[in-house]
């Protein structure tokens, strides 16, 4: 028992004895100690701030609870009102576009495909009836296959070209003026481009450049004729020799004078320094040879004989004569610019001809609006408007190439074509995949200048799908249903390709 009880107040004994002996040991330190005793002191008042701060389980928490509760509950609300007031002032501004939207766009499509279904008077339905006639149809079929060659070739050599001049220019001093001569179709409009090119296309060269062009360069390497309609009559000593041509009825002799009269010549048709026509005298041919005259047997204002050279009438400058005995030629001549000619001796006994060159029709140069090029012609004028868009969007994208690549290949030995093909083209496949497919979207709605440029007699030649469009629905024995497949095919062409951009644009901006 007292075993016990002194094992229960030992542990109090001894911290009564710790305590005596640290008190003890207290008060016997020195007690000039500033650092220990400042260093007490401030444990003592920071464990006094620390007993009166309140904790999280003070009598303060539930207040501050209930406060962070009120704001956090008031924010969502606050934000709630700000989203709706931005949905509603963007569906104000919205609005007016999207009514626009709907009416012109929206509405003419959902309507152009519900009519599509019906028939020429929209009262009965017709099915699939109008988009079979699309197939069947040799006008619509034309318009197809035609906007396939727009598709294809236009676009790509509007880029082609632009991209052409954009880098051709970038070097040369006047490359700004020069971009800017071939930017300048873009000001124009289709309806006056189209005018313009109907008269390049002209077939008369004293009226269309392009044939006025093509003559021209034609002419300097073959010959030309000088009298396209010019014949003898019958009284004349002439007669057809076939293909073409005319000779004498009789031969000629020496001493004798030819004469080879003919009309038919219009006076705009004469060569501008022909001079009045004279008979020359025998002995003008020298010794054994034959000399002659030939000469427009027409005097404007009447009066005249025939076969006879009077004074009002002009030389035939120019024509060629050929003296021809036993079926080969002996010798040849050319008209002065009085008519009058000679002929070496042997060409006594001889039959004179005209050879057919100098009746030959003139060259009129190309049937540009033709059933055969009216297509190309037209295409040539669309490429002459759109190059320079193609070359001012490549020209921005060229000037964003980083110079270093392009030095680095040269440095390294390229030269400027291999430049060209392994460094800019490939730098540049983003911008001219936007330019190309721009220009495709564009074409696939091309209608005013294959309607201006090519001729009533070309048309169903030139035809094109919104042409078509246009004929079917509002020419003559208009069909609205047919009209309207036309019009939903056309949608369905241009959809793939937008599809096509819209995903370029895309990946572009992911990047």
């Amino acid at each position: 028992m007292a075993s016990a009880e002194s094992d229960a107040t030992d542990p109090g004994d001894a911290a009564d004895a710790r305590a005596t002996t640290t008190g003890d040991a207290a008060a016997g330190t020195t007690t000039g100690s500033t650092t220990a005793a400042g260093g007490t002191g401030d444990r003592d008042r920071t464990r006094d701030r620390d007993r009166t701060r309140p904790g999280p389980t003070s009598a303060a928490s539930p207040t501050s609870a209930a406060s962070r509760t009120s704001r956090t509950g008031s924010r969502p609300r606050g934000r709630t009102r700000g989203g709706r007031r931005t949905v509603v002032t963007a569906a104000v501004f919205l609005l007016p576009a999207l009514v626009l939207l709907g009416a012109l766009v929206v509405y003419p499509i959902g309507y152009s495909i519900q009519r599509s279904f019906f028939d020429q008077s929209g009262d009965s339905f017709a099915g699939l009836d109008n988009y079979v006639t699309l197939f069947t149809d040799d006008s619509i079929r034309t318009a197809v296959r035609n906007n396939i060659i727009w598709v294809v070739v236009a676009p790509t050599v509007a880029t082609a070209l632009g991209l052409i001049f954009a880098v051709l220019t970038e070097r040369v001093r006047w490359g700004t003026a020069f971009k800017l001569v071939v930017f300048m179709p873009m000001a124009i409009s289709m309806l006056a481009a189209g005018i313009i090119f109907r008269l390049v296309y002209e077939q008369d060269p004293d009226r269309g450049v392009a044939n006025a062009v093509w003559v021209g360069v034609h002419d300097t390497f073959a010959e030309a004729s000088g009298f396209p309609r010019a014949r003898p009559l019958p009284v004349h000593p002439l007669k057809a020799a076939g293909g073409g041509a005319y000779v004498t009825k009789a031969p000629v002799r020496t001493g004798e004078i030819a004469r080879l009269p003919l009309v038919g010549v219009a006076p705009a048709q004469m060569p501008q320094d022909a001079r009045p026509a004279r008979t020359p005298a025998p002995e003008a041919a020298g010794d054994g040879g034959i000399a002659g005259t030939a000469w427009l047997d027409f005097t404007r204002g009447g009066g005249g004989k025939p076969n006879a050279v009077d004074a009002k009438e002009l030389g035939l400058k120019g024509l060629r004569i050929e003296a021809v005995k036993d079926g080969r030629v002996v010798a040849r001549a050319t008209a002065a610019a009085d008519g009058t000619f000679t002929l070496p001796a042997a060409a006594d006994g001889a039959v004179l001809r005209l050879p057919a060159s100098n009746f030959r029709e003139q060259y009129d140069g190309v049937e540009w609006l033709g059933p055969t090029l009216v297509t190309p012609a037209i295409i040539g004028s669309y490429v002459w408007m759109w190059a320079g868009f193609a070359m001012v969007l490549i020209a921005a994208g060229l000037a964003g190439l980083p110079r270093e690549l392009l030095e680095a290949a040269r440095v390294d030995g390229a030269n400027e074509w291999q430049v060209f093909r392994r460094i800019t083209v490939p730098l540049l496949a983003p911008v001219l995949g936007v330019v190309l497919v721009t220009l495709m979207i564009n074409v696939l709605k091309v209608f005013d200048l294959v309607f201006i440029i090519a001729p009533g007699s070309a048309q169903d030649d030139a035809n094109v799908l919104a042409l078509q469009l246009y004929r079917s629905s509002f020419g003559t024995d208009a069909d609205l249903g047919v009209g309207s497949a036309i019009a939903v095919l056309l949608l369905l062409l241009v959809l793939p390709v937008m599809a096509v951009n819209i995903r370029r644009m895309r990946r572009e901006a992911r990047r």
